[in-house]
């Protein structure tokens, strides 16, 4: 079993425990009283002249590398990504594998004015309700996790919701599907995500297979300029960093020097 078929197998047994604490019904009616989403696709279409756009994470852990940050400060964290230029802000809300929470994303949703992703491992519409509730404008959906009718059905659902998706792939495969079923905001992640291995490869390779009216994001593994600017010549209009900005010393510079600005 990889790591991926782990967290999946958790996340089931997790899902029954959530939906018992808080039942749907609830999370639609919440859902309804609140504003449309943002716009998560339109805000990582870079404009000249910028050349990229910043999806910044905040997560205290991940299962390569163990503690990031144990002091980590969601709301501060967040806030210093928003002054310094993201465009983007991605919210572990994992427990076991990234010791984050829906709390992490309610109260981050409460301090910035851009785009939230909810990185999780989504399996059921239930967590779709579940992030607009708390407050995100976009999911994660894992190709790899997902067979193609589940993944298509979340891709509907969270647009009848009133979600953003970014459609993850790590193979020709797995993007060839994200496409035919129309994902408008594809990433390329850069860690196998059963072996945890990191390569700019797979941004390399398939970057440059996305058409021109599909959102590129290159994620993981980028922690310098110059990966940046290789991912950038693939094809890539964003870029999705964690671990980079959570181990710099001085936030504006590290993310000044994601964006490939120069002053």
């Amino acid at each position: 079993m990889g790591v991926l078929d782990e967290i999946i197998s958790h996340k089931r047994s997790e899902l029954q425990r959530r939906r018992a604490h808080r039942p749907v019904g609830d999370l639609q009616a919440a859902c309804r009283r609140l504003p449309t989403a943002l716009d998560f696709a339109a805000s990582l279409r870079p404009s000249l002249p910028r050349r990229v756009s910043l999806i910044a994470e905040v997560k205290k852990a991940s299962p390569s590398q163990g503690i990031l940050k144990a002091d980590l400060d969601p709301v501060a964290q967040s806030r210093a990504y928003a002054r310094a230029g993201a465009d983007a802000i991605s919210v572990l809300t994992d427990l076991k594998y990234f010791r984050g929470s829906l709390d992490d994303l309610v109260a981050v949703r409460s301090t910035v004015a851009v785009p939230i992703l909810r990185k999780e491992f989504i399996l059921e519409e239930y967590q779709l309700w579940e992030s607009r509730a708390s407050g995100a404008d976009a999911v994660l959906l894992i190709v790899a996790a997902l067979d193609r009718q589940a993944l298509g059905d979340l891709l509907q659902a969270a647009k009848g919701i009133g979600l953003g998706t970014l459609v993850e792939a790590h193979t020709a495969e797995e993007l060839e599907r994200a496409l035919e079923l129309g994902a408008s905001v594809v990433g390329v992640n850069n860690r196998n995500l059963q072996s945890l291995r990191t390569s700019l490869d797979p941004s390399l390779d398939l970057l440059p297979r996305i058409p021109p009216g599909t959102v590129a994001v290159s994620e993981s593994g980028i922690p310098t300029a110059a990966d940046v600017e290789k991912v950038v010549r693939a094809g890539a209009h964003a870029i999705l960093v964690g671990e980079g900005l959570l181990r710099a010393r001085d936030i504006d510079t590290k993310v000044r020097e994601l964006l490939l600005r120069d002053e």
